[in-house]
Parts: structure tokens; C-alpha cells; sequence
């Protein structure tokens, strides 16, 4: 959950932290479960731990506070925190009907995209086959085995694997995730929809694959994926290319990227000579001056 204007931090800052420093008290933090995470400046270092209280008296089931002091970072998308109250920062979020049991620094979790993964989640029928690579937890997962589909999910981050197979089976989704572990451009060089469409996992370098219960291979179907669902970090919209040989025709992209307001029509035009049609897309979300990430929702119309 993300609170804006509905609760001011600053104001509950005034007159403990002088007024030339109250402008650069964050207008935005986020809470995790009953974990909350802010980003405070270095400028107010010495009023870490006041401002981390008054987090906890502003709601009253915080049992931690994370302050974020650096941005995502490697191959597993994952900040520094420093914990600044409370003994550890594994939680229990509840999100849109599902529970998810993770740490938010060892794994990336947005809260703010509540919304759009509810939007995404409706969109998928019973019976359905979906790829959804860079997983993390699950918060695309579980809502589309929640509707009955079959997911196929690929993550890195051996923590976020192992959060997401816990996530699966306190949801009861058992038999409906398959999780593989490993990066995510070297799988698809394996998955491929002709043949039986066996994957034997032992094929794969360097990846864990597992279903819960565990099993040993997964059933790509003949045709290819009804969906797939792309949370794709920064600077890796190549992906797509691979995802689309892996997609049915007819069938449906959602697509995350990270660009400026004045790229989109050049980008619309790319996905139509890629034989995409735009069914639909939204800003969600600034995550840089200028930059936004965008949601595209994408049909495939040509093999």
C-alpha cells in the first residue's frame, strides 16, 4: 500500500526537524505487510530514528522500519537497506486477495503496482497457459493460477524462487506453478512449443526447475502460450523478441518498459511491424525524471 496526502509524515515532522530541513522530509513511503520502507536523505541522517518512531505511531501494526539508501542493484534487482526498528523485515503482505511471505531486502516487491497487477489478473481465463519470466514472489503468478491457469514462471534470484514456491503453497496453488530458477534469456533458448514439448530440466545449464509438487519437467504447449505477462526490468525490452516465438497466435503480450512520454508512438510503430496489435496501454508509475513505466497490452497476430 502506498500512502500519499493521506497521511503527511512532513507535517507530523513539524517542529521537531527545523524548518530549512522539513522540505526534505519524504512526501512517499510505502508499507510491506507490516513492514515500513521510506528513502530518507543523508541531509537528515541525525533524525533516522525519530522519523522511523514516527512511522509506527502513524499506523499502528508497523512492526519494522526499512530506510532505502540505495537503488536496485545486479542482476537480482534488489536495493540496501539499512533496518533502522524492529529485528528483522520478513513479513506477510496481503495483496488483492493473495499472501505473500517475503523479505523485502533480498528480494524486489512494489507495492504501488497493486492496481495493475489486479487489471492483469482478470484479464486470464480458466485453462489458460501463461510464461511469466522475471517473476520475483509471485504477484503476477498467483493471480493467474488463482483463475484456474497454468503458469510457467522464471526468476534469477534463488531468494525470490524459494519465496515464491512458500507463496504458492500458502495460497493452495499447488499443481497449477511450475517455477524455473535461472536467467531467464538462456531458458528460452529451450523452451520451445514444437515436438512433444518436453523440457528436461537436467538441459538447462545453470537452472533450478521445480513444481510444486516437484516434478522434473514441463509441458510447453504445442501452439505456444495463450499469454504471457513481462514485468521486464530496465534496459531488457530485447526479450520480447524471444517471448513472441514462444506466444500462440492470437494470443496476448503484456508487456512492462521503462521510456519517456515522447518515445511511445515510435514504439507503437515498432510493435505493428512486429505483427502486434496495441490493444491497450497506460503509464504506471515514474521511476526517473521523465521516465515512466508503461504497460502495453499486446496481441499477436502473425506466427
Amino acid at each position: 500500500m502506498s500512502f500519499r496526502d493521506r497521511v503527511s509524515l512532513r507535517d507530523e515532522m513539524r517542529g521537531i526537524i527545523e524548518e530549512p530541513l522539513l522540505g526534505l522530509v519524504p512526501k512517499r513511503f510505502d508499507f510491506i505487510g507490516d513492514v515500513a520502507v521510506i528513502s530518507i536523505p543523508q541531509e537528515l541522517d541525525v533524525y533516522k530514528e525519530t522519523i522511523a518512531k514516527k512511522l509506527v505511531s502513524m499506523r499502528g501494526n508497523t512492526r519494522a522500519v526499512l530506510n532505502k539508501v540505495s537503488k536496485l542493484e545486479g542482476e537480482h534487482r534488489v536495493a540496501d537497506f539499512e533496518l533502522l526498528l524492529g529485528e528483522s523485515a520478513e513479513t506477510l503482505h496481503r495483496e488483492n486477495g493473495y499472501t505473500y511471505r517475503l523479505d523485502v531486502r533480498t528480494v524486489f516487491f512494489n507495492p504501488r503496482l497493486y492496481w495493475e497487477r489486479g487489471r492483469i489478473g482478470a484479464k486470464v481465463f480458466p485453462g489458460e497457459s501463461v510464461l511469466i519470466p522475471f517473476c520475483g514472489v509471485g504477484p503476477f503468478v498467483l493471480p493467474a493460477a488463482g483463475k484456474g491457469a497454468r503458469v510457467l514462471a522464471i526468476e534469477k534470484n534463488p531468494e525470490a524462487c524459494s519465496c515464491l514456491k512458500e507463496n504458492v503453497r500458502l495460497n493452495r496453488l499447488g499443481g497449477q506453478v511450475t517455477v524455473m530458477q535461472g536467467d531467464a534469456g538462456e531458458i528460452f533458448k529451450f523452451l520451445t512449443p514444437a515436438g512433444d514439448g518436453r523440457l528436461d530440466y537436467f538441459e538447462v545449464p545453470e537452472a533450478g526447475f521445480f513444481e510444486v509438487p516437484e516434478t522434473d519437467f514441463f509441458e510447453v504447449p504445442e501452439a505456444g502460450f495463450d499469454r504471457a505477462i513481462v514485468p521486464t526490468p530496465y534496459g531488457m525490452d530485447r526479450f520480447l523478441v524471444e517471448i513472441l516465438r514462444l506466444i500462440r497466435k492470437g494470443g496476448y503480450v503484456h508487456f512492462y518498459t521503462f521510456k519517456t512520454e515522447s518515445q511511445i508512438p515510435g514504439l507503437i510503430e515498432t510493435y505493428e511491424k512486429m505483427g502486434l496489435e496495441v490493444e491497450f496501454y497506460r503509464r504506471c508509475g515514474n521511476v526517473a525524471p521523465g521516465v515512466s513505466r508503461w504497460v502495453f497490452d499486446l496481441i499477436k497476430n502473425k506466427d
